[in-house]
């Protein structure tokens, strides 16, 4: 592991700095499907973490599961509206609707950041996502029926 650690550190940091045409190239290697639109930032992240999985090996479906259950259990959701003004920022919000999976982050600013597009409310990431009237915390599980 000591011979592949540099070198994946290396691969990681060199991605700061690597024209956004060679990360395209880098993401269709690992991924079938190019997102809509999206950062920098979004391309270098998961990029990065393909780096690593490849090295090391990602999660097993039972560590994923376990996880799964661990958040569940630890949920203190209940049937009530979880309060957006609360959630911290960095936070992931991850549904899937139709073929795809959507994820939207909770900005520095209080903001819902989807595919490099900022929204004012969890409500409004649903809507564009659905093209439907959402509220957002039902569409994204806050809210249990």
């Amino acid at each position: 592991m000591e011979q592949t650690a540099p070198s994946v550190i290396s691969q990681v940091a060199a991605l700061r700095t690597m024209p956004i045409k060679e990360l395209w190239l880098m993401w269709d290697k690992f991924y079938a499907k190019r997102p809509t639109t999206t950062t920098r930032d979004y391309l270098s992240s998961r990029l990065a973490y393909k780096i690593q999985e490849q090295a090391f090996g990602g999660m097993t479906p039972d560590i994923k599961r376990r996880l799964m259950r661990l958040g569940e259990s630890q949920s203190k959701l209940g049937n009530r509206i979880y309060p957006l003004h609360e959630v911290l920022p960095g936070t992931v919000f991850v549904r899937d609707f139709g073929p795809n999976s959507y994820r939207v982050t909770v900005t520095p600013e209080g903001r819902f950041e989807l595919d490099g597009k900022e929204f004012k409310s969890l409500s409004a990431a649903a809507r564009h996502i659905t093209g439907t009237q959402w509220s957002g915390p039902k569409f994204f599980g806050l809210v249990k029926d």
